[in-house]
């Protein structure tokens, strides 16, 4: 008996492992207290990555990188770096598009924001700013973390994490590369093809929203129901014959 309980606590277990697993890493980044709630989703040519933004931690960064977001700067542009275990970076959008920007989109994307270092850990699934030497050049460009980089603790500006998608990661990172320098960079062009946001704050409200108005529905058919019931039964007492014996 007790064999078979256990047995079944190990296969309950795999289970859960195996649901983590099919999840990427989503539930464990979602639940990150860092993440304010704002959402952006890129969807690429193998698959989407969703991802939150750290407003505490790096808030001007944060603000930029969302503009341009919001702007649509990020739309035609790719992903010019995979090293497996390391990086996945985005290209730079002055350059890294394949479509012409406007006037308004220019203007942000040429801006440049602090570096706003903190004490928040390189680790998988982290968005961390790319920049030259100057500490203060981060401008359109960064990487998501592939694997943990202690060494670029304090050094790169943190300002989000992926919260799905961790599936569509492990995709860029089986892609063929080749090596440039220091850069090792996908054969392929890895094309983001548009991108969207949302808040979850909101959707959730309206989530509740919806389920309150079903409740109120329900809750006012029932009583139509009890009322026409009700509106029966009386007519039933007040109509039903008088038998004598």
């Amino acid at each position: 008996m007790l064999r078979h309980a256990a047995a079944a606590a190990a296969a309950a277990v795999a289970v859960v492992l195996l649901v983590v697993a099919a999840d990427g890493a989503s539930t464990f980044y979602a639940s990150d207290p860092n993440l304010g709630s704002a959402r952006v989703v890129f969807q690429t040519n193998h698959g989407d990555i969703e991802f939150g933004f750290f407003p505490h931690v790096a808030p001007k960064t944060v603000e930029h990188i969302f503009k341009l977001v919001r702007l649509g700067c990020y739309n035609t542009n790719h992903f010019f770096r995979v090293d497996k275990g390391f990086v996945a970076q985005v290209a730079a959008v002055v350059g890294g598009r394949t479509a012409p920007m406007n006037e308004e989109q220019k203007k942000e994307a040429e801006k440049t924001v602090i570096g706003e270092f903190s004490s928040v850990k390189h680790v998988r699934g982290i968005l961390s700013m790319g920049r030259y030497s100057d500490p203060d050049s981060a401008s359109s460009s960064f990487s998501i973390l592939l694997g943990d980089a202690p060494h670029l603790d304090g050094q790169y500006a943190v300002f989000g994490r992926v919260t799905k998608g961790d599936d569509t990661l492990r995709k860029l990172e089986r892609l063929p590369t080749r090596r440039e320098g220091i850069f090792v960079m996908p054969i392929e062009r890895i094309d983001i093809l548009s991108t969207y946001y949302y808040d979850i704050d909101v959707e959730s409200c309206e989530a509740e929203k919806s389920i309150l108005r079903r409740r109120l529905s329900e809750s006012a058919s029932e009583v139509e129901r009890w009322k026409k019931m009700l509106r029966l039964m009386s007519s039933y007492v007040w109509t039903r014959p008088i038998i004598l014996n």
